[in-house]
This record gives C-alpha cells, sequence and structure tokens, in this order.
C-alpha cells in the first residue's frame, strides 16, 4: 500500500510520528510524508522517505483562501493516489478528511493530539472558532476511523456525537522508546536539584506558573535551579511573547534554554521534570519520556497528564493555573531524596507497561488493518447493491419493450 501522513508542521511528523512511518516502511508500505516547509523537512528526506511540501497557514481564518487549501489538497490526493491517509492535528484532520471523500479515498485515519487551544481555551474567539469546528468536524469524521490519546478527549467527541463507538479507538499517547529513555541515562553529580520544564512555549502551558512556582521555590530553597527548555511558537495565539521571556531572563528564577535537539541528554541531567499544563494535551511526550528516564512527575489534574501522573504514586497532579500548589509538590520532591527514587521507579514502571513506543506502533497499525478492511467491505456491499439495481432495472427495461 502507499500511504501518506499529513501534519501542519515538519517538526511534528520528525518528533513524533518518524517511528511509525520507518514502522510502515518496514512491513513493505510505501510511505509518503507531507507537511509545510520548515527546518526539518530536510531531515525527513535523509531518513530515507519522500516529503512533499504543502503550505498550510495556522492562524488564518479567511474563508476564501481556506477552501483554497481544501481543493489544493483534493488535488494532491488525486495525483498520489494513496490507499490510506492519515490526519494529525484538527486542521489537517478536518480539511484532510474532507479532500480524501472528494478525492475518493476511502480509508481515512485521523488522529487527535489533544484538543488543542480550541476547546480548552474559554475566550471568546476559541468559543467562536468550536461553534465552527464542531459541525464540521461531525461531517469530516463520518466513516474514517479516529484516534484519541486520552480517554477524556474521546468521551467529549461521544458525547457531542462527533464520532462512533466502532470507529474511534484510544491509543495512550505517541509512545516512548524505552531502550533510549532509560534511568542509566541519569548521571548522579555533584549539584543542586534541578527541575525541568519542557515544551512549545505557550501560555496555556502554564509557564507563567511555573516561573511564580520557582520564585516561591528558590525561596526556601536558594540552590535550586528551574530550567525552561523549549521555543516560542508564534503560529499559535496563546504563545509568549520573546519580550516577556527577556523579563523572566532579568528575574534569574529561571534559566531559558531555547530549544534543546538532545531530550534523552538534558532529563539524564534533571530530577524532577513539571508541566503544569492547563492546555488541551493529548499524552504530553516530555511527561512519558521522563517517566521512561525514571524521574517523578508534577503536572496538572488535566486529561492527557493524568493518564501518565498518577498521584501519590510516581508523582503529583495540582490544581491548574494555580502557581502555590505547583510549588509545594515540587519542593516536596526537591527535600526528600528517598521519594524521589521512589516515585522515579514507579514512573519507570508505568512507561513501559502502558506506554512503550512498540505498543503504540502496534495498536496503530491494527487500526490501519481495521480501516482497510471496512473499506474493502464498504466497497463490496456497494457494488452488490449495484448489481441487484442494474439486474433490477434491466429486467424493467425489457418489460416495458415487450
Amino acid at each position: 500500500m502507499k500511504i501518506l501522513l499529513f501534519a501542519n508542521t515538519d517538526w511534528y511528523l520528525y518528533n513524533f510520528r518518524l517511528p511509525l512511518a520507518r514502522a510502515i516502511r518496514e512491513q513493505g508500505d510505501e510511505v509518503v510524508l507531507v507537511s509545510p516547509l520548515g527546518k526539518y523537512s530536510s531531515r525527513l528526506e535523509q531518513a530515507g522517505f519522500r516529503w512533499i511540501e504543502f503550505p498550510l497557514e495556522r492562524r488564518r481564518l479567511n474563508p476564501f483562501a481556506e477552501a483554497i487549501t481544501v481543493l489544493r489538497l483534493i488535488r494532491l490526493y488525486r495525483l498520489e493516489r494513496p490507499d490510506l491517509v492519515h490526519h494529525f492535528t484538527l486542521k489537517c484532520v478536518m480539511y484532510g478528511s474532507i479532500a480524501a471523500r472528494l478525492a475518493g479515498i476511502k480509508s481515512v485515519v485521523n488522529a487527535f493530539a489533544g484538543l488543542g487551544h480550541i476547546f480548552s481555551d474559554g475566550g471568546f474567539q476559541a468559543k467562536m472558532l468550536r461553534s465552527i469546528v464542531s459541525p464540521i468536524s461531525k461531517l469530516a469524521l463520518r466513516r474514517t476511523r479516529v484516534i484519541f490519546q486520552n480517554p477524556d478527549d474521546h468521551r467529549v467527541f461521544l458525547e457531542r456525537q462527533l464520532v462512533s463507538e466502532d470507529e474511534s479507538h484510544l491509543i495512550l499517547g505517541s509512545g516512548v522508546d524505552v531502550e533510549k529513555f532509560n534511568p542509566s541515562i541519569r548521571r548522579p553529580l555533584n549539584r543542586e536539584r534541578r527541575v525541568l520544564l519542557a515544551s512549545r512555549l505557550l501560555w496555556a502551558k502554564g509557564v507563567a506558573e511555573y516561573v511564580e512556582a520557582a520564585r516561591v521555590v528558590r525561596e526556601s530553597i536558594p540552590g535550586a535551579h528551574f530550567l525552561i527548555a523549549g521555543e516560542t511558537d508564534l503560529g499559535n495565539p496563546a504563545a509568549v511573547s520573546h519580550s516577556v521571556l527577556e523579563e523572566w531572563k532579568a528575574q534569574h528564577n529561571v534559566e531559558i534554554l531555547g530549544h534543546k535537539e538532545d531530550m534523552r541528554e538534558l532529563l539524564g541531567e534533571v530530577d524532577v521534570v513539571a508541566l503544569p499544563s492547563f492546555y488541551g494535551e493529548g499524552v504530553p511526550r516530555i511527561l512519558i519520556e521522563a517517566a521512561a528516564t525514571g524521574l517523578p512527575l508534577v503536572a496538572t489534574d488535566m486529561p492527557g497528564c493524568r493518564e501518565i501522573v498518577r498521584h501519590g504514586v510516581n508523582g503529583f497532579l495540582v490544581r491548574p493555573r494555580d502557581a502555590e500548589p505547583l510549588a509545594s509538590a515540587i519542593k516536596k520532591l526537591l527535600l526528600d531524596d528517598e521519594l524521589r527514587r521512589e516515585m522515579g521507579k514507579r514512573s519507570r514502571e508505568l512507561a513501559c507497561s502502558e506506554f512503550s513506543e512498540n505498543q503504540v506502533l502496534s495498536r496503530t497499525l491494527q487500526v490501519y488493518q481495521k480501516c482497510v478492511l471496512t473499506s474493502q467491505v464498504r466497497r463490496s456491499k456497494t457494488r452488490h447493491w449495484r448489481g441487484i439495481f442494474d439486474v433490477s432495472h434491466s429486467a424493467s427495461a425489457r418489460r416495458s419493450t415487450k
């Protein structure tokens, strides 16, 4: 088969779906990767995959321009004629599903890596977009296979009747390579304790709450180091501005590292990983990687986060949008070496048992198989009823001539 993977950034394909592309190729199928141009496009090609540039404006709301985008996607699908398409992120899911239907592609898989700011933001613009997106999603998702990363998102779509139980699937996260990320990479250094937040720098990721928690914790533990790894995402309306980042640097309570290419190395140098997100997460990759590395976690009690953080077992879940309980949980871990070790051990066990990359890839490929088989059955039924209609029509025509 030819399988096409379509995402809104080449960064997403490279960092989250490259193992899937390799698994597809290893089973003998052709893989085509589609995304806007970015600095990871050449890396996808260097990995041996055919990559096609498809410009996609993430923040645009012009209906005419968006319609042109769908028409261009239909043309691409008709040109490539894939046997199955797999769409990632909301815009790709909606546009890709509509384009696939109009291009005659029967096997369509859609994946929601969280519901994003449209479904999680309480602002006027987000509410307006939800009122538009929901009916379009219901149309777009019809007769497709839909993958959710956490049960809360799955339940939202079921309750709104945007998907059916039979054609939707729950696969926890995008998986982690538990051989690459393991406790042995952690280096015992004679240093003060380090806490890490690694994420796109969006307000909804709880970055401001983390900075405030750092200030509170350092009042009683002056030697604690708080690190922030990641870049601001100017394609997202909730991005933290560069001027705010400069203000935080000047306060000296957090160290802003920028984008870090080797997350494995960074996780080997920290003691606690925190993610105080109130964003519409799927299952955050950083928490899964940190768990596989054997680190204790602190996160907000939000969909996706609570799938990998078990309160009191491998970390703490805290109230979202509130720096005080976040600071309290971090401080508790920093002051108790044995608690960190025990929770880190539980994190590793959980990552291996429920979030390993092999499990996720196997289940995703099974969804592909179900999707293709369902499409074949539908085509067979269509041919069957067409045959009955043709026979009936022919008999009726013969009677009329007599």
